[in-house]
């Protein structure tokens, strides 16, 4: 039991200290190690060993896509087709940033990147059209959190890894219709929002320029098209999309809409690089630490607590998700996803949940995670793009929160949502 408290204590005791997660989950790993008599070797092949897997080549490449799609123009021509569709609702802009994060997620498959590079359009623009800036920026954070779920989204092939093999392109295609519906449940929201506060609508564009704009936006959306599609009909693996990927954001960038020399590649490429580097040693030193917890079996003991409390499946999915909404507020999304899948999997499995399922449950949980204090990455790339304080943006996220929450009930007792397409594509 001592290992146990070893491992578990001295990780939370690194956190509260401030050392770094990633730092924090390998000494933690190490510590338990050297407790339960092994080698610190062992710990050095775990971490080594889980960033040699080869379906993890596709989250640099996939990385690489989105930032040279975000620098590419991709993100203004994903705003001006949203704009076209939905402008002249009431909120209009608002639902355009609900719907252009729903498109760019479909394409950079990050949601701090859809944040920091569509945010820095769409916020001076709500706010020189009367919205408010704590608004502005809110709507921005949480409808970003689509970039996690809707596809292609380098943290599902994490989860694809950890959870032992689980089908990429299944988890790809289970994640369109929740992805969506949380688009339409936040836009909703922002309808009424516009509604009680008497934001403007807007006009839509003369007919010739709208059907231009809805050509550069479609053209801009095939990308995720080929990847999913290319990964369903078998055509690719989820590491060949990613390359796939790349080479249409290059020629987009370069080719078709021409707003990226040679000279940007550089800072794109150490700014993937840096990215990668970061995401793979949290992904190796997270593979350590949930290594020693099975070692100790802690997720056959979470399990046992788990079915200890009740014989009611829909509550004891509902504590999971509350747990992991609570561990999301204070953890990024790739180590907590190497971390918990093995500690949750086998519960909701039991509960009769899939894990094709149990994948989307995590994605959404950990997104809207993204847009919380204390440690929300979404938040604080908002804050710093919308000039404003986390204080006043996360009051201006209380009527959006139960919009995201409502999604994610719905996907935790509804697997249809999760299911039909990967079924019908993938049997």
């Amino acid at each position: 039991m001592h290992t146990e408290i070893i491992l578990l204590g001295s990780f939370a005791l690194l956190i509260l200290v401030g050392i770094p997660i990633s730092f924090s989950l390998g000494i933690s790993a190490l510590l338990a190690a050297l407790s339960a008599g092994m080698g610190p070797a062992i710990i050095a092949q775990r971490v080594a060993a889980s960033m040699q897997a080869f379906p993890l080549l596709a989250i640099p490449l996939f990385i690489l896509a989105g930032s040279i799609m975000a620098r590419g123009g991709v993100a203004k021509r994903l705003v001006d087709f949203a704009y076209v569709l939905v402008g002249p609702l009431p909120g209009g802009l608002a639902i355009v940033n609900c719907i252009e994060s729903m498109f760019f997620g479909g394409v950079s498959g990050s949601a701090v990147a859809d944040v920091s590079s569509t945010g820095c359009i769409m916020i001076p623009m709500m706010v020189e059209k009367g919205y408010d800036k704590d608004f502005s920026v809110a709507v921005t954070i949480a409808s970003a959190s689509q970039g996690i779920i809707i596809p292609p989204s380098h943290n599902m092939v994490i989860y694809a890894m950890v959870a032992g093999g689980v089908s990429v392109g299944k988890l790809f295609l289970a994640g369109y219709i929740p992805g969506i519906m949380l688009g339409l449940a936040l836009s909703v929201a922002c309808f009424i929002i516009a509604l009680k506060r008497k934001y403007p609508c807007e006009r839509r564009p003369p007919l010739r320029q709208s059907l231009k704009i809805a050509l550069d936006g479609v053209v801009a959306l095939v990308a995720a098209l080929i990847i999913v599609v290319g990964i369903a009909a078998g055509i690719f693996t989820a590491t060949e999309a990613s390359a796939v990927s790349v080479m249409y954001a290059v020629i987009l960038g370069f080719v078709v809409y021409r707003e990226l020399s040679w000279k940007d590649l550089i800072p794109i490429l150490m700014e993937s690089v840096k990215t990668t580097a970061i995401v793979l040693f949290l992904i190796g030193c997270a593979s350590a630490f949930g290594w020693m917890m099975t070692y100790l079996q802690i997720p056959t003991a979470v399990m046992k607590f788990f079915l200890g409390l009740t014989n009611n499946k829909y509550l004891i999915l509902l504590l999971v998700n509350v747990l992991l909404l609570l561990l999301g507020m204070v953890m990024d999304v790739a180590p907590l996803i190497v971390i918990v899948t093995p500690v949750l999997l086998p519960v909701v499995k039991a509960m009769g949940m899939s894990d094709i399922t149990f994948g989307i449950l995590l994605m959404l949980n950990l997104g809207i995670g993204l847009t919380t204090p204390p440690v929300g990455a979404s938040l604080f790339v908002g804050c710093m793009v919308g000039k404003t304080s986390i204080e006043k943006v996360s009051k201006a996220m209380l009527p959006l929160w139960p919009a995201m929450l409502f999604v994610l009930l719905l996907i935790t007792y509804v697997p249809w949502f999760t299911e039909v397409l990967p079924n019908m594509f993938m049997k």
